[in-house]
């Protein structure tokens, strides 16, 4: 008589399906959110692209709103990724730090299908403080004005924070931009924009 398997503990199906369910969704939900915009997008229709439940969505996100918040937290991280790569091949040098970021910037948004930043889309879709997705972006534009008058004050601008602000205003426009006019642009024009306005915050 063949020996009888022995049961499986009831929670060890959900403990093996649940990261790959969760990460499915979230890396769904990143991408719907992105492209057509978080208001846009429907919980049916993130679990139906992921395939998955709508009880797998919500036994790892409590709702749309924290779900809309940790894909931007998930984009905070990617956007300092690149924003920072700069400081490993010019460690000594804030300009060329900075103009990394701009000439890598300057081609993403010079390109068909770019939709700006996603946390400054955040802000514009969500008007209200209270929205979790808001929170998360407003403290990531205040984190990067501050590490702006950083590198403005390392680039030895003589008014650091009015440097930083016409830097934040650049990029904030090329986000914006970048998804009206495609290529050529003004978004073409962002390095040799910026190179001037440090230039001019220089002398």
């Amino acid at each position: 008589m063949p020996a009888k398997r022995p049961p499986s503990h009831p929670a060890e199906p959900a403990a093996e399906e649940k990261p790959k369910a969760a990460e499915r969704i979230r890396r769904t939900a990143r991408e719907l959110f992105y492209r057509e915009g978080i208001r846009a997008i429907g919980v049916e229709e993130i679990v139906t692209r992921a395939g998955v439940t709508k009880p797998s969505l919500y036994r790892s996100y409590a709702s749309k709103d924290e779900l809309a918040a940790e894909y931007l937290r998930d984009y905070e991280v990617a956007f300092w990724k690149v924003f920072e790569a700069g400081a490993e091949t010019h460690p000594s040098d804030a300009r060329a730090q900075l103009m990394a970021y701009f000439e890598g910037l300057s081609q993403r948004a010079s390109q068909a299908g770019y939709r700006g930043c996603g946390l400054t889309n955040a802000v514009v879709e969500y008007p209200g403080d209270d929205h979790p997705a808001r929170k998360v972006a407003e403290e990531h534009k205040r984190k990067l004005r501050t590490r702006l008058v950083e590198l403005s004050t390392a680039m030895g601008a003589k008014n650091p924070a009015l440097l930083a602000d016409g830097l934040l205003l650049l990029l904030e426009g090329t986000y914006a931009s970048g998804q009206m006019f495609g290529s050529h642009g003004p978004a073409e024009s962002l390095v040799n924009i910026a190179n001037q306005l440090i230039d001019a915050s220089l002398s």
